[in-house]
């Protein structure tokens, strides 16, 4: 009877520190870097009304995020993506945009879309990301697939004159499919925990079941139909011996959405919903976004590529700008996490971290001839001064309260195809000339974010288009609720209810 007596008396003290009016309004954040092999504690206070300490870690991933308009050309058969995607400096997340990934002609924006470039990427940045092992195995495990499944041609890979591994006609979603370690119906569902009542009952923290999904919430275009059909040889290889897995994959005519992330990470990957915003010409897609919400963790990230309004009329900027207020408005996430009162966003701007990439097409407020001048003087904080985006966001007309990095590069468009010389820089008429200008950005909104790099990329290899890739790293922060604690709390709480 005295051991029981001690314990639970040991029980009732441990609750009633927690519950000490001392601590109360306070809790204890672990912030942990992954990188810098340290942690280190320290306090913060909580919202007024909180009742009791919560202990989160706060992990640093490493993220990579590119924007390229590749001019509706799709990649050669030989292109190297390692030092695009700075493999030898490898991120734990990997979010790549393109724009014009097929041309923007009326059969892709009417008709049906070309998924094929897509696809070809798909390769190249798995090949880059996972190694060509990876892809051998791919050759043999597709070679066993009959020519057709259920009437419709399957994928099959081929190699090329200089080893590269392509795919031929196929379907995009089976393509993605082989590069997934998980399902996209799992990372599409909730697995929240609940956040301790006042009152922390018993049953305060349990995960959502499955039954709290409906099949609406469940369905997916890249794992449904015919197409959507892959060997488990492929997606058992992928789940054991991939670096990085494919958790989204999406294309809107000439836009094309890719995310890749570590394979540890997929785990902890939920709640992952697309919007497409369709812009341009009568709003059928040749201009507009994809957007991606999902939690990592417990916390909430909302990735948009876009590709606004061209034009560099005097007013073109407004129409930009009116692209921009319409994505925003426009854009939400269905909502699918069941747990009453929880956090999950449904609108672009209530994420805790947001970065925004893409062809925005904003230009350079000066003459044709006056561009040309500061350009050879490398002058750029003159250029930037006469920057549309720049000029807008210190106006408050758009993008009021994100953040770019510093540009220290030459103007991203227009070049000659196959050149590093800017169109307009040879002789040719005025209506095909274009003014330089830094089209091609990368935004960020939301706390948490540490930018470590923002560039363009200059290869011969990428000049194919008539834009160049512009890059940057951060470090994102990444709550990690401490779930264990809570469950411990009830199980402590049982003992003497």
């Amino acid at each position: 009877m005295s051991m029981k007596f001690e314990e639970e008396r040991k029980s009732k003290s441990l609750i009633h520190k927690m519950f000490s009016a001392k601590e109360r309004n306070r809790k204890s954040v672990k912030y942990t870097s992954v990188y810098s092999g340290f942690e280190q504690e320290v306090e913060s206070l909580t919202s007024p009304g909180s009742e009791m300490a919560t202990t989160q870690n706060v992990k640093n991933f490493k993220t990579f995020v590119a924007t390229w308009n590749v001019g509706g050309r799709p990649p050669e058969s030989g292109l190297n993506l390692d030092n695009f995607l700075q493999s030898e400096n490898p991120s734990d997340i990997y979010i790549l945009g393109f724009q014009e990934i097929v041309p923007l002609n009326a059969g892709n924006v009417l008709v049906l879309e070309d998924n094929e470039p897509a696809a070809r990427w798909l390769a190249l940045i798995n090949q880059s990301l996972n190694g060509q092992k990876n892809l051998q195995f791919l050759r043999k495990a597709t070679s066993l697939i009959g020519p057709k499944v259920n009437g419709t041609k399957s994928p099959k890979l081929t190699n090329t004159a200089s080893g590269s591994l392509f795919f031929q006609k196929y379907s995009l979603k089976a393509v993605s499919k082989q590069f997934r370690t998980e399902s996209k119906k799992r990372l599409k569902t909730c697995n929240c925990i609940y956040e301790l009542e006042k009152r922390y009952n018993r049953d305060s923290c349990f995960r959502c079941q499955p039954g709290n999904i409906s099949e609406d919430d469940m369905s997916s275009e890249e794992d449904d139909g015919p197409n959507g059909l892959v060997l488990p040889e492929v997606t058992n290889y992928s789940g054991h011996t991939q670096k990085y897995s494919l958790i989204v994959s999406k294309q809107m005519v000439g836009i094309y959405l890719t995310i890749w992330v570590k394979r540890e990470l997929v785990q902890h990957i939920s709640h992952m919903k697309t919007c497409l915003i369709s812009r341009g010409i009568m709003g059928l897609g040749n201009k507009g976004c994809i957007s991606v919400s999902m939690l990592l963790y417990s916390t909430s990230f909302c990735f948009i590529c876009s590709h606004l309004a061209s034009g560099e009329k005097e007013g073109d900027e407004l129409r930009r700008n009116l692209d921009v207020i319409e994505i925003l408005k426009n854009t939400h996430f269905q909502r699918r996490c069941k747990v009453p009162n929880s956090r999950v966003p449904e609108r672009i701007l209530e994420h805790d971290r947001i970065i925004w990439l893409g062809d925005l097409n904003y230009r350079i407020a000066l003459s044709h001839t006056e561009t040309l001048k500061l350009l050879k003087k490398r002058d750029w904080d003159a250029l930037l001064s006469k920057d549309q985006l720049k000029i807008e966001r210190e106006l408050g007309r758009v993008f009021k309260g994100w953040r770019e990095g510093l540009i220290k590069f030459a103007p991203t468009y227009k070049y000659s195809y196959n050149s590093d010389t800017y169109l307009g820089e040879t002789d040719i008429s005025p209506s095909k000339r274009r003014t330089p200008a830094w089209c091609d950005r990368i935004l960020w909104k939301g706390d948490g974010i540490h930018q470590l790099s923002y560039e363009r990329k200059d290869s011969s290899n990428y000049q194919f288009s008539d834009h160049r890739p512009v890059c940057a790293t951060f470090y994102m922060e990444v709550s990690v609720a401490c779930s264990m604690n809570f469950l411990k709390i009830g199980s402590e709480e049982r003992h003497f209810s």
